[in-house]
């Protein structure tokens, strides 16, 4: 069976990009307009969202029309292609419920990326999470497939991308491993891509890119309030760059957060100090407090929860076990926290500053890194100041 001409729907596609803003180059246009995004999802198909994400309905291309796959494959959304590391479309035939692990994330996001990256002909690229294998083929499009290297943690999503890729004449190096390590068969990179959320810059990726090298990776734990890193590698270990925006994408499965389980109120049983909250912890669903939270805290996961009747948010940092509980009252909140971290007390301080300094947006944040580890910056104000060391 001949697959359906889509090329009217990727130049729609790369008209869209354009309008949006993320599309500003004739070579990354044409590499939109000739790879078919629709290629990469038929392997498995994917999981759309029902009742608010609560379930997922299976889609592959032989349970809806050509047109309707067409419209999905080149829909602006990131497209669930996995879920709890295992489960795929194709496995299914109904709803079902899941945490999604693998996916195809949105083109405006994936191109807006691939511009951001500043590539030029000739050039080496490591990308760091092959998911389907989509952008994985644009980049080959661009720079030529003997140019692109791209690893991939789970097997079975590798072995995917793979077939796509060679079905659609990309005979790239695809490999499969953790994407943290890098790949230093291929080193020196002159550009490093990451297609998924690390908690800090791994230092293998500085060691095997060139000197005036860029690395691209979305640094942040949480889902959401996370930064684009850009950095450029300056030699003896050492990037120096800024968050060049906002960014999301699933983590790195090596450092995926483990939920917390149990009763949640029973972990914060314990608190060592009670008083009333100074800011709004509603402000952390904003992007940046949210960014600056997690600076202030990494590794910490916060947790909305309803506990007799009142409104409850929780931050754990079970590395240091510590822990802050915030209850709502009326329009009132009190934080009681416990362990050897003040968590709220490092949160309040952080945001207060950021307010006062003007509220900066998340581009004004300056990034160093050396083999020590990272340190974040607005300004001079030492309070946002973030070092985040690895001894």
């Amino acid at each position: 069976m001949t697959a359906p001409d889509t090329s009217g729907e990727r130049r729609a596609l790369a008209d869209r990009l354009q309008a949006q803003g993320h599309l500003t180059s004739p070579a990354w246009r044409a590499a939109v307009e000739a790879v078919p995004r629709e290629a990469f999802l038929a392997a498995s198909g994917v999981f759309l969202p029902e009742d608010n994400a609560a379930r997922w309905r299976p889609v592959t291309p032989d349970s809806v029309e050509p047109k309707e796959w067409a419209e999905i494959a080149y829909s602006d959304e990131s497209l669930v292609t996995q879920l709890d590391g295992h489960l795929t479309p194709d496995q299914v035939t109904g709803p079902v419920t899941g945490f999604p692990t693998s996916s195809s994330t949105m083109p405006g996001t994936v191109v807006g990326m691939l511009e951001d990256l500043d590539v030029d002909d000739g050039m080496t690229v490591l990308e760091i999470g092959t998911g389907t294998g989509y952008s994985t083929a644009l980049l080959c499009h661009r720079l030529g497939e003997d140019q692109v290297t791209t690893i991939e943690v789970d097997p079975e999503v590798a072995k995917r991308a793979d077939d796509a890729l060679e079905a659609c004449g990309y005979s790239t190096w695809t490999v499969t491993g953790d994407g943290l390590l890098g790949h230093p068969r291929r080193a020196p990179y002159n550009r490093i891509i990451a297609t998924c959320a690390v908690r800090r810059i791994p230092h293998a990726w500085i060691r095997q890119t060139s000197p005036g090298g860029v690395i691209l990776a979305t640094v942040g734990s949480w889902s959401y309030g996370t930064g684009l890193a850009k950095v450029t590698v300056t030699g003896k270990g050492t990037a120096e760059g800024r968050i060049i925006g906002r960014s999301s994408f699933m983590p790195a499965r090596a450092q995926a957060p483990v939920p917390l389980s149990g009763d949640l109120a029973a972990r914060a049983a314990y608190a060592d100090t009670t008083r009333p909250a100074r800011i709004d912890p509603g402000l952390l669903r904003a992007w940046m407090p949210a960014f600056l939270a997690q600076l202030t805290a990494p590794g910490t996961q916060m947790i909305n929860a309803v506990s007799g009747g009142q409104q409850r948010i929780y931050l754990f940092d079970t590395d240091r076990e510590s822990f802050a509980e915030l209850a709502r009252d009326g329009d009132a909140w009190t934080v009681r926290q416990g362990g050897p971290v003040a968590l709220w007390d490092a949160i309040e301080a952080v945001v207060t500053a950021w307010q006062d300094a003007g509220e900066p947006d998340i581009s004004a944040v300056q990034l160093d890194v050396t083999p020590a580890g990272h340190t974040y910056r607005i300004g001079d104000d030492p309070t946002l100041r973030w070092e985040h060391r690895l001894v």
